[in-house]
């Protein structure tokens, strides 16, 4: 394993321990590496809205959080500047959620990442377009062996 693969599985372990709003959702981070990150949720009976259909705010969560997980990837605290969000199909009850995370531009201080949902079949069910901003300091404390912007 590399470097900069452990510095993204590093800061993605330390920013799912600091995340109880994913975790309350029963998201998982699946997947992390630099610039890139693949999370799951279940859909479940209470996240249905008025048409039986999951509440498009679960899915732009989940495709936010893909987002967070991306952009920090790299371990620089990183905040979203930005997104939009187009919805495709609906998620049902029971279906499982994928968030794929994937930098698309990274100069500076700013990033862009676009964001696919699908659910377990592979369906489409939103396409999100995050840009993100670099502030201070670091996701995780790497002791000695990091440094600062």
């Amino acid at each position: 394993m590399n470097d900069l693969q452990a510095l993204a599985e590093l800061a993605g372990k330390t920013m799912y321990e600091r995340d109880p709003a994913s975790q309350a959702l029963g998201m998982r981070l699946d997947a992390i590496r630099p610039g890139y990150a693949r999370m799951s949720m279940p859909v479940r009976a209470d996240m249905l809205n008025g048409h039986g259909t999951c509440h498009g705010g679960y899915i732009f969560m989940l495709a936010d959080s893909a987002f967070a997980f991306a952009c920090n990837s790299h371990n620089f605290n990183t905040v979203g500047a930005g997104c939009t969000i187009d919805y495709l199909s609906p998620g049902r009850e029971g279906d499982v959620l994928v968030a794929e995370a994937v930098e698309q531009a990274l100069s500076g201080k700013t990033g862009v990442y676009d964001i696919v949902v699908s659910n377990q079949e592979g369906r489409k069910l939103a396409l999100f377009r995050g840009k993100s901003h670099r502030v201070g300091g670091m996701v995780a404390d790497l002791g000695t062996h990091g440094g600062t912007e």
